[in-house]
């Protein structure tokens, strides 16, 4: 189990990786503008996807920043943002690299963001959310760049199994 968790993690981080490439691309124009996807522009699709991933470390370590707000802009500007991107990308591998086979079939409790309600869970089914969470926006990232005209991102799973890094874990 804790080989799957490892290869969700580096593909999180591939993937990040290429949806930042592309976001890099972009104006600040484009970067800010609105489309209508769920939280409406590339800055806020980004911005929400490293919240929720600080959100979810806290609940899972007890430590770091947990912002109390789903979109809350951590940072407007995009180079910064890439950079808090790719340190919390290294703590979740680092995390997850720590994980032993009782810790992963162990519970943890937590406070939900939006109701305030105390839920108690396992943790590998959590993981999963955190990973298929980035998945879902990343496809939201992806849409973004789709009607700003730019390039479409290669991001299917099977495409990461078979770079170098991946193939560890194929």
């Amino acid at each position: 189990m804790k080989q799957h968790f490892m290869m969700l993690a580096a593909y999180n981080q591939w993937a990040n990786n290429r949806i930042y490439d592309a976001a890099a691309e972009l104006t600040d124009e484009e970067f800010s503008r609105d489309v209508g996807a769920f939280f409406g522009s590339m800055m806020g699709t980004l911005n929400h996807l490293l919240v929720t991933d600080r959100i979810w470390m806290k609940r899972f370590t007890g430590e770091g920043d947990a912002p109390s707000r789903l979109d809350a802009i951590l940072h407007k500007a995009f180079p910064v943002l890439r950079t808090m991107r790719e340190n919390e990308d290294r703590r979740i591998l680092d995390w997850v690299d720590s994980l032993d086979a009782k810790a992963l079939a162990g519970r943890f409790t937590y406070m939900t963001a939006t109701d305030m309600r105390t839920i108690s869970q396992r943790l590998s089914p959590a993981l999963d959310h955190l990973f298929n969470h980035q998945t879902h926006h990343r496809g939201q990232a992806h849409m973004i760049l789709t009607v700003l005209g730019k390039s479409s991102v290669q991001l299917d799973l099977i495409y990461f199994q078979r770079t170098e890094d991946g193939r560890a874990f194929a």
